[in-house]
């Protein structure tokens, strides 16, 4: 099977470096095309990155001396691939302009940006937890006036540490859930050393994405009507969201009560028995347990639990009983694998599998 071409937008930034980490050796695709700034255009990928390379993994030699186009010379980058992943940095105008001047040279775009989470037509997957929102793509696709390009977005990061957990439960009907996320300085495209004020700090501010937190899972929660995805009325969120002092890994503190209260025992039943689409496809990169419980009080740990199943998994620990609430329970993702780049691998898989992704 020869592998579909991938390029990468805003390869040169933290999330494009976790993509061309992550590509390399990929059973189905491969990347043969980068992009970037103007400012990098021109240079081979080693030298546009030169002392920013943020992976504790080593720069692939595949990818060391191909030279970096112009990400605004749409028609140059499109000509070579068959899809792309997107994680420009740009204004959220600028982003939705370039991923739809790109779907229109009939370039499928997954995107690991906001700025289209809340289009109508594009369809925002956690692909366990809401595959079948792809089915809209054929709408987008009229609306766009193409034959095979598209935009596809991943959610963001934050939920991913408490939303995979919740929807296990669905059956249960959450009502209210509170939640506090302590979010790693990579989700802010840093490291330590270009970060040192981080160091022995907590910044309880993090810009939008409380909103983002509270809004996106009832997206993913919605239904396709007409076109266009209708969000869900429910459960009731309510968010802080907090940067601290961790590389990787967002962390998130969960209280939530149900419509129907379930047991304990049903609840972790539901956890460890819960698979979606990826794992029933077997799909290259997802997890073969989604949700993985610790039963220990002080698990899951950023440090030692944030790569369960390469990264891709999500870990929970701590399920009690509330005394206000039902229950409460800690959550944990990685955020640049899972919540980022990874998941976007993840989603382009699914495509692929469900024939959105074609050689052009």
């Amino acid at each position: 099977m020869s592998k579909l071409r991938v390029g990468i937008l805003g390869a040169t930034g933290m999330v494009g470096q976790r993509f061309i980490s992550l590509l390399e050796n990929h059973p189905w695709f491969e990347v043969v095309t980068v992009a970037a700034s103007p400012r990098s255009a021109g240079k081979s990928y080693e030298q546009a990155v030169a002392d920013r390379w943020k992976m504790t993994t080593p720069m692939p030699e595949a990818v060391k001396n191909l030279i970096v186009l112009n990400v605004n010379d749409v028609e140059k980058v499109a000509s070579n691939v068959d899809f792309v992943f997107s994680a420009v940095d740009m204004t959220k105008e600028e982003i939705k302009a370039i991923e739809e001047a790109y779907a229109k040279t009939e370039t499928p775009v997954v995107s690991n940006n906001s700025a289209h989470r809340w289009t109508f037509d594009v369809p925002m997957v956690v692909p366990e937890l809401n595959p079948e929102h792809l089915e809209v793509i054929e709408a987008q696709k009229q609306r766009l006036g193409t034959k095979r390009g598209f935009i596809v977005v991943k959610p963001n990061c934050s939920i991913q540490s408490y939303t995979p957990m919740l929807h296990a439960l669905r059956q249960y009907q959450p009502k209210v859930v509170v939640a506090t996320t302590y979010q790693a300085i990579s989700g802010a495209g840093k490291t330590f050393k270009d970060w040192p004020e981080m160091m022995d700090n907590v910044i309880p501010y993090i810009g939008g994405e409380e909103e983002k937190s509270e809004q996106e899972p009832l997206r993913i929660w919605g239904h396709v009507e007409n076109g266009q995805i209708v969000k869900a009325e429910s459960p009731l969120i309510t968010c802080q969201c907090i940067r601290v002092p961790v590389t990787d890994g967002h962390t998130a503190a969960v209280f939530v009560s149900f419509e129907k209260k379930p047991t304990k025992e049903e609840i972790l039943k539901a956890w460890k028995e819960f698979k979606g689409l990826p794992q029933k496809l077997e799909l290259p990169s997802a997890p073969k347990q989604f949700i993985t419980y610790f039963e220990e009080d002080n698990r899951p740990q950023t440090a030692l639990d944030r790569d369960t199943e390469n990264g891709m998994g999500v870990c929970a620990g701590r399920l009690r009983e509330d005394t206000i609430y039902d229950y409460k329970f800690i959550g944990l993702s990685h955020n640049t694998k899972r919540g980022a780049a990874g998941g976007a691998v993840l989603i382009a898989e699914l495509l692929k599998a469900q024939g959105y992704l074609t050689t052009k």
